[in-house]
């Protein structure tokens, strides 16, 4: 079974961005895409949205979480 991940990043940095995609990694998640939220008035995102995936088993210990 596949689990997802969002996270919500409303500082739209590099280094936000990397420090974000390193810590979920760390904690076993695997980066799937990045989308970003723009502002009709800036080339600059307002938001970004992270996703990330995980294989997951089906026994009932993985559904402790």
């Amino acid at each position: 079974m596949i689990e997802y991940k969002v996270v919500e990043l409303s500082v739209v940095t590099d280094e936000h961005i990397e420090e974000t995609i390193n810590e979920q990694i760390a904690a076993g998640w695997a980066f799937e895409q990045i989308c970003f939220a723009m502002r009709d008035a800036s080339k600059r995102p307002a938001m970004a949205f992270v996703f990330f995936v995980r294989e997951i088993s089906d026994s009932p210990e993985s559904k402790t979480h």
